[in-house]
């Protein structure tokens, strides 16, 4: 099977970034910072005008949990469908009932939206109360791909749970593992090297850029305590490129 990196990115820099660097897909989204919201569809078009790799679109309407109102399924789908009329490749989706596992019929109306474009489950998983039956449960929707850090803050500390999904994805030939949060060149070689069945992952790449401001006000923050207005989060292509050259490496 074929290895995977992808990277998430929210800006045309970043995509730019990804791709120079080796990445084989992006998962584009807005907002980072707080996980990843959806994206904007002027974004995607900037991005696809000047970036040839495959996107898959996260669909968030907002931070926090996976618990979503009628409402916001509804607007989901609209996001959905603009995104997939501009040419989007993929979706990337999740949503959890209040007993922490897939929400089914949220999930039905989600795939309906995609209509058959590629979909990867995100991270939901991670805070679902069951990981295998949250796995079983999207192999059984259609879903592909499967986007975990083994139920843990990050994939390194979700070693051991990464292990069995990666098993269970063997012997039901389910949807592919793509490991997330924390990964970077080095995490890739050690988990490759305690897995090896591990193939698909998943990066930002992060880096923080200076901004270009000489006048700052102190004080006046936009947005969550401990962020500035004076660094720019951007991925950075030679993180990538190192990402790559492991994964690559036999």
């Amino acid at each position: 099977m074929k290895k995977i990196l992808e990277v998430c990115v929210d800006s045309l820099a970043s995509a730019l970034a990804a791709a120079e660097g080796g990445a084989d897909r992006l998962e584009l989204c807005s907002a980072l910072v707080v996980g990843g919201l959806s994206p904007d569809v002027a974004l995607f078009r900037q991005i696809r005008a000047q970036c040839s790799l495959t996107v898959r679109c996260l669909m968030r309407p907002r931070a926090g949990d996976f618990l979503y109102t009628s409402w916001e399924i509804d607007l989901l789908c609209a996001q959905i469908e603009a995104l997939k009329a501009a040419g989007a490749d993929g979706f990337v989706i999740g949503a959890l009932t209040p007993e922490g596992q897939l929400d089914r019929p949220a999930m039905q109306r989600l795939l309906s939206a995609c209509d058959g474009k590629p979909v990867t489950l995100h991270r939901c998983i991670d805070v679902s109360c069951d990981l295998a039956e949250t796995y079983r449960a999207a192999a059984e929707l259609g879903v592909d791909t499967v986007l975990t850090s083994g139920g843990a803050a990050n994939c390194v500390e979700g070693a051991a749970r990464l292990e069995e999904l990666l098993a269970l994805r063997d012997t039901l030939q389910g949807p592919e593992v793509l490991i997330g949060a924390g990964v970077n060149a080095g995490v890739i070689a050690r988990l490759r090297a305690a897995m090896p069945g591990a193939r698909a992952f998943h990066m930002s790449g992060k880096t923080l850029l200076e901004s270009g401001m000489h006048f700052r006000r102190p004080g006046v923050p936009m947005g969550l305590p401990g962020l500035d207005e004076w660094h720019i989060q951007q991925t950075d292509k030679t993180a990538v490129q190192a990402a790559r050259q492991a994964l690559d490496r036999d």
